[in-house]
């Protein structure tokens, strides 16, 4: 079983990993107040948003699920990737969630309307993404042991989107 721990206030707040029913506890007590289902599969990854509005899941089954923090209701699905979701991340104002898996691209839709603004290509799965703390930059890390670099050995990469050439 899974819990993701995100804190909000005075309450931890836990996204559930499964459809076995769970609870929430309240700190400092850690009695149950509420359950809460977020995917028919285990959630892989959770992100709260800067501005403290949202909550995003990411399960494997490779949904996208965004949440109201305060009324703990998912406002809308993603469901533009077909593997398990990897990893997710809100841009610095919150207006933007990039989200990736063993897909080949990261998808970056727009929080308010769900509206894709992206698809990032890559060569390979997607390990992690993360939004620069004050622009709209993105860093992205790849499996890029298979393809262009040396098969035998492990190796990674860093790569940007967001740079003034990209589009």
């Amino acid at each position: 079983m899974l819990w993701f721990i995100g804190i909000y206030f005075k309450t931890i707040t836990v996204v559930l990993g499964s459809a076995k029913p769970q609870t929430e506890p309240r700190y400092p007590e850690l009695k149950p107040i509420q359950s809460i289902n977020a995917h028919p599969s285990n959630c892989i990854c959770i992100k709260f948003d800067p501005m403290g509005k949202y909550f995003a899941t990411g399960s494997a089954d490779a949904l996208v699920s965004l949440w109201n923090v305060e009324e703990l209701v998912c406002v809308r699905c993603f469901s533009r990737l077909d593997w398990p979701v990897r990893t997710l991340s809100f841009s610095h104002d919150g207006k933007m969630l990039a989200s990736a898996s063993e897909d080949h691209f990261i998808d970056i839709a727009e929080v308010e309307t769900g509206e894709k603004l992206w698809e990032v290509q890559c060569d390979s799965p997607t390990f992690t993404v993360a939004w620069h703390p004050k622009r709209p930059l993105l860093a992205y890390a790849c499996d890029d042991k298979d393809g262009k670099y040396d098969n035998n050995r492990e190796a990674g990469t860093v790569k940007l989107f967001g740079l003034p050439n990209d589009s």
